[in-house]
């Protein structure tokens, strides 16, 4: 037990991390291995959060199809005409299966303001320019106003935009639960970074049990 990082669950938000089409479907122009086989434990913690109305807050790429926004080491390939995450696309939507309803879509413009898109009651859209949930967005201000300190963390690709948002949720004082079950391409020595800054390791299924606690 550690008083300063042992997650609140009452007072928590579900981060879900880039599980757009690009990302995800079979076929995809820049599909990360793992990500289309977690989206069933994905639904299964947005379903239990929507339950207790607690926020949710799915972060998502979109890139101009002029590279202007896009981080460097991509920056080329999308000026050179690949098209990924683009704006108003089907590439660049959240896949169905995580939406309250499959019809909304993202408001690109809205997003790439750096304003939050409200999707149904307690759960939003934000777009992020970087690697990183916390960099140049309202991520921060909009948890603090509404006194969460605790993040739980889903999505897509570990080594990139999970562990990023993570480092940058400790630097910032949450405590932070990443969902084992619930984010793609993990592997042992990341869990093992993630162990030694006091993130707590948990699955779907404790999720599923606080939450079920919590309610009653």
């Amino acid at each position: 037990m550690n008083k300063y990082t042992d997650p609140h669950i009452e007072k928590s938000a579900l981060i879900t991390i880039d599980t757009q089409n690009d990302f995800t479907l079979n076929n995809a122009p820049a599909r990360i291995d793992g990500t289309a086989s977690i989206v069933p434990n994905m639904v299964r913690l947005v379903t239990a959060y929507r339950k207790q109305g607690l926020p949710i807050i799915h972060v998502v790429r979109l890139y101009l199809k002029d590279g202007s926004n896009v981080d460097l080491c991509r920056k080329q390939a999308i000026e050179e005409g690949k098209e990924i995450v683009a704006p108003d696309s089907s590439g660049a939507e959240l896949v169905d299966e995580l939406k309250p309803d499959p019809d909304l879509k993202l408001d690109a413009g809205l997003l790439l303001s750096g304003n939050m898109q409200k999707l149904k009651n307690n759960e939003y859209v934000i777009y992020k320019p970087r690697w990183g949930a916390f960099y140049k967005t309202m991520l921060e201000s909009f948890l603090k106003e509404r006194e969460i300190d605790t993040v739980v963390f889903s999505g897509c690709n570990f080594p990139n935009c999970p562990r990023t948002s993570i480092y940058q949720a400790s630097e910032r004082d949450f405590r932070i639960v990443l969902v084992k079950d619930a984010i793609s391409r993990l592997y042992q020595i990341g869990e093992e970074e993630m162990q030694n800054i006091d993130v707590s390791l948990l699955e779907t299924n404790d999720i599923e049990n606080l939450l079920a606690k919590f309610l009653y």
